[in-house]
C-alpha cells in the first residue's frame, strides 16, 4: 500500500467523525460508537494489529476515562454544591454593581471570572455558570452565550487544572520511545512536558490577550442599536488591560510553575485587578453602553428561561468571602499537593491502574483519585456544605448536587467511553504484524509531504478540528498530539513547539465545539440557536488560529528557535 493511500485510511476515522457529526448531524452519542467500530475494523485489517493489541488498548481508553470522568464529577460536583448552598448566586450578586456599562460587565464576568473558572473547573463550566450570569444582569440570551463561548479559548489548555496537558498530551503521545529519544540528548520527559508548557503559555499569552476586545466588539456589532464596532472599540484601552491583567501571570506561571496553574492563578490575579481598577474608573470609556430596550430585541435572542435582574440583587444569604471559600481551597490544595513533594507522595501513594494490559508492552494506564483534580475538588464541595449549608439542611444540599452531577456524568461518560478508546487505538497501532507505521504517523507523512514546510501554520486548525470534533481540548490533544509531533520529526522542526500549536488550536477549537454550544444554549433556554452561535464564534477561532501558526513560523523559521528533538 502507497504511503498516500495508508496516510488517507489513516485519518478515516477523522473524517468519518466529521461527516457524522456536522454533514449528517449526528449526535456524539450515536456517531463515536460508529467511529471506534470503523477503527477498530481499519486496526484489525489494513494495520494488522492482534485481536489482544486491540482489546488492551480499548481497555487502555476506559481506564484513561475514568480518570476524565473523575475531573469532570469533582468539577460539576462543586458547581451544583455551590449553586445548593446559595453561594453562587452571591457570587452573582457580587459582579451586578461593579459597573452598568455592559461592556465593562462581561469583560469582568465572561473573562475574569470566567479564565479563573475554567482554571478550577473546566469542561463547560464557565459558560455554564457566564451565560445565565449574563442573562440575569440583562444581557439578550444570544449574547450571552456567544460570550460564554469565547471564554472557551485561551485558558483551555491550562483548564481544569492542567488536564489538556497532563492528561491529553501526555496520552496523546507514544512517551516510551520519545523518552528514550530525549534520553541520548540530556532531556527527560518531565523537562520536555515543561518545554511544551512553556511555548503554549507564550503563544496563548501574546494571542490571547486580545480576546476580551473581541468580546466587546462583537456584542456592540451583533447585539448593539447601532450594530457598531466602533462603540466596541471605545472600550479598547480597559479591554487590552483586562487581557493584560490575566496573560501576564497566566504566561508567568506557565513558564515558571508548569500547567496546573495558569488560568486558575491569571484568573485570580485578573479578578482582583480589574474589579477594583473597574470600581476607581481606570481606562473606562467616557459614556456608558448598553442594550436597546428589550421590546426591541429580535425574537431569537431571547432564550425561555428567564432571571431577571431584580432576583439577583435580592438579600445576600453569605459574604463574597464565604462564597468564594471552597475556590481558594482547590487553589491552595493544588498548589501544596503539586509544589511539596512529600504531599504529593501521599496524594499519589493511592493509585488504581495496569502496567503491559493483557501483557501488551507500553499499554498502561493509571488512576490517581485524590491526586487528581477530581478528588480535591469533592474536599472543596465538602468544605462548602460545612460552611455555607444552612444548619440541617447540610445532607439535602449535598443529596441534590449528587443527582444532578451523576445526570451530566452519565451522559459524558457514554460519549467518553467510545472517544478515549478510539484515540488509543489510533494510537497503539505502530505495533502491529505488518510493521507498518502506526496511524498518526501515516497521517503525519502525508501532511507533511503535501504542506511541506508550512506545516506550522495550520498545526494550531488542526488541533482546533479535534476539540470540534471531540468537544474538549484533552481529546483533541489525546488525539493528535502524536500526530503534530511526527510532523515535527519529519520536517526536522520543535517538536515541542509544534505540540505546542495543537494544544492552542484545541483550546480555539472549544468556541466551535458543538457540545460545548449545546450546554451553554440549555443554560439559557435557547436550544436551537446553535448554528447562529457557530457564525459568530467563527471568526474569533479563525483569529486564534491564523495567528499562532503566523506565530510559530516567525518562531520556527525566522528566530530559528529549535529545543530537544529538533535536527
Amino acid at each position: 500500500m502507497s504511503p498516500t493511500a495508508l496516510g488517507l485510511l489513516a485519518l478515516a476515522p477523522i473524517g468519518l467523525s466529521a461527516l457524522l457529526l456536522l454533514g449528517l448531524q449526528w449526535s456524539a452519542r450515536k456517531a463515536m460508537p460508529v467511529v471506534l467500530a470503523v477503527t477498530a475494523v481499519l486496526a484489525l485489517t489494513c494495520w494488522d494489529m492482534s485481536v489482544n493489541r486491540v482489546v488492551a488498548s480499548v481497555l487502555q481508553g476506559l481506564i484513561v476515562t475514568v480518570s476524565v470522568l473523575w475531573i469532570v464529577f469533582g468539577a460539576i460536583f462543586l458547581l451544583n454544591t455551590l449553586k445548593f448552598t446559595g453561594a453562587i448566586q452571591t457570587i452573582r450578586q457580587g459582579f451586578a454593581f461593579v459597573s452598568p456599562d455592559r461592556r465593562i460587565q462581561a469583560i469582568i464576568i465572561a473573562w475574569c471570572f470566567g479564565t479563573f473558572l475554567e482554571g478550577a473547573s473546566g469542561f463547560g463550566t464557565p459558560a455554564a455558570i457566564a451565560a445565565p450570569l449574563m442573562v440575569a444582569l440583562g444581557f439578550p440570551a444570544l449574547a450571552a452565550v456567544m460570550i460564554g463561548m469565547m471564554i472557551q479559548s485561551t485558558p483551555v489548555s491550562f483548564g481544569a487544572v492542567g488536564t489538556p496537558i497532563i492528561i491529553g498530551v501526555n496520552n496523546g503521545l507514544d512517551s516510551t520511545a520519545i523518552t528514550q529519544q530525549l534520553v541520548q540528548e540530556g532531556w527527560t520527559w518531565e523537562q520536555f512536558l515543561q518545554l511544551i508548557t512553556t511555548n503554549v503559555a507564550v503563544i496563548h499569552g501574546i494571542v490571547g490577550t486580545f480576546m476580551p476586545l473581541f468580546m466587546i466588539i462583537m456584542m456592540t456589532r451583533f447585539f448593539g442599536k447601532n450594530r457598531s464596532w466602533k462603540e466596541g472599540f471605545a472600550a479598547a484601552p480597559f479591554a487590552i488591560f483586562a487581557g493584560l491583567a490575566f496573560t501576564l501571570p497566566y504566561a508567568l506561571t506557565g513558564i515558571y510553575l508548569g500547567p496546573e496553574f495558569p488560568s486558575l492563578i491569571g484568573g485570580l490575579v485578573s479578578l482582583a485587578i480589574v474589579v477594583q481598577t473597574a470600581k476607581a474608573g481606570f481606562l473606562l470609556p467616557k459614556t456608558h453602553w448598553d442594550f436597546d430596550d428589550k421590546s426591541t430585541w429580535p425574537a431569537d435572542w431571547s432564550g425561555k428561561v428567564e432571571i431577571s435582574a431584580d432576583d439577583v440583587a435580592r438579600d445576600k444569604p453569605m459574604s463574597q468571602f464565604v462564597a468564594w471559600v471552597p475556590y481558594l481551597v482547590v487553589a491552595a490544595l493544588l498548589v501544596v499537593s503539586r509544589v511539596f513533594p512529600e504531599v504529593k507522595s501521599a496524594f499519589v501513594s493511592i493509585s488504581i491502574g495496569a502496567k503491559n494490559i493483557l501483557g501488551e508492552a507500553g499499554v498502561n494506564a493509571d488512576f490517581s483519585p485524590l491526586y487528581l483534580p477530581g478528588g480535591l475538588l469533592l474536599i472543596a464541595a465538602l468544605v462548602a456544605v460545612a460552611l455555607q449549608g444552612k444548619s440541617g439542611q447540610r445532607g439535602l444540599a449535598l443529596t441534590n448536587a449528587l443527582k444532578e452531577s451523576t445526570k451530566t456524568l452519565i451522559g459524558a461518560g457514554f460519549v467518553l467511553m467510545f472517544t478515549i478508546p478510539m484515540v488509543r487505538l489510533f494510537i497503539n497501532s505502530g505495533v502491529n504484524l505488518s510493521d507498518l507505521p502506526s496511524m498518526p504517523m501515516a497521517s503525519a507523512q502525508l501532511f507533511a509531504d503535501l504542506l511541506g514546510n508550512a506545516f506550522p501554520l495550520v498545526s494550531p486548525t488542526i488541533g482546533a478540528l479535534g476539540a470540534f470534533i471531540a468537544g474538549s481540548n484533552t481529546v483533541s490533544n489525546m488525539m493528535f498530539s502524536q500526530f503534530q509531533y511526527e510532523v515535527a520529526m519529519s520536517l526536522k522542526l520543535s517538536p515541542a513547539i509544534i505540540i505546542a500549536c495543537q494544544a492552542v488550536g484545541a483550546a480555539a477549537g472549544n468556541m466551535i465545539a458543538i457540545h460545548n454550544v449545546v450546554a451553554a444554549s440549555a443554560t439559557v433556554g435557547l436550544l436551537g440557536q446553535e448554528g447562529a452561535t457557530l457564525r459568530k464564534t467563527l471568526l474569533p477561532t479563525f483569529y486564534y488560529v491564523l495567528v499562532s501558526g503566523v506565530l510559530a513560523l516567525f518562531a520556527l523559521y525566522v528566530m530559528n528557535l529549535t529545543g530537544p528533538l529538533a535536527q
